[in-house]
């Protein structure tokens, strides 16, 4: 596990080389927002933009949403994976919109994890980009280098892996490491091709240097 001073190292340099990292998905408010990143779960960021583009222009409410047979909305995302369970859970989560909230997006993380559909990362990042609420959202992304880095544990789960993170980093600091370790993971830290041979990290990551050992050997 890496000391507090090692973690601040590792923060400083994913900084540098994100510093513009901020949430991929394209929207203009924050109930565009919550449909995207429902849309997003098992699915790529940039797939959902794809969809939502024509989406978007069709469905600007809640009630435009339920305004359609369930089959014409299946049909607008069938592209996306689990568009049937995603296309009841918007329908679902848009009626609870309407009867509980006005048609307004609740901004505490409670209210929106009582949304259909709606689970612990996807109320956090709502929470955090749309109205500003320190957060950690805890993707696959943050997760596997968060471990793979010695933040957090391997067996940690997906909750213990966000608490040590919300523990060993500022407050201030949550929001933007979050979208910086996305990025990490995302376009350098990958699943199946991590650039350990260039990362400015490995001589702290014990992972990496496993996988330059076993490199050499082969």
């Amino acid at each position: 596990m890496l000391t507090k001073k090692e973690i601040n190292i590792v923060l400083e340099n994913i900084e540098d080389m994100f510093p513009d990292a901020e949430c991929e998905l394209v929207h203009d408010n924050p109930f565009e927002l919550l449909i995207a990143v429902v849309l997003s779960a098992q699915c790529t960021d940039a797939l959902v933009n794809k969809v939502t583009k024509d989406l978007f222009k069709k469905y600007k409410t809640p009630e435009d949403y339920l305004n359609v047979p369930l089959e014409e909305l299946q049909h607008d995302i069938r592209s996306i994976g689990l568009y049937r369970n995603k296309s009841k859970n918007i329908r679902k989560l848009c009626t609870t919109l309407i009867e509980e909230y006005g048609g307004v997006v609740p901004n505490t993380k409670q209210e929106l994890e009582n949304l259909a559909g709606v689970g612990r990362k996807t109320a956090n990042v709502v929470a955090s980009v749309a109205f500003g609420e320190p957060a950690i959202a805890v993707d696959t992304h943050v997760e596997r280098v968060s471990k793979r880095l010695g933040i957090c544990r391997w067996k940690d789960s997906v909750l213990e892996v966000e608490k040590t993170l919300m523990r060993k980093i500022p407050k201030e600091e949550w929001s933007n490491t979050h979208h910086r370790l996305i990025f990490f993971g995302r376009y350098h830290c990958k699943a199946k091709s991590p650039q350990c041979e260039i990362c400015p990290l490995l001589d702290l990551c014990r992972e990496g240097q496993k996988r330059m050992k076993k490199s050499s050997k082969v």
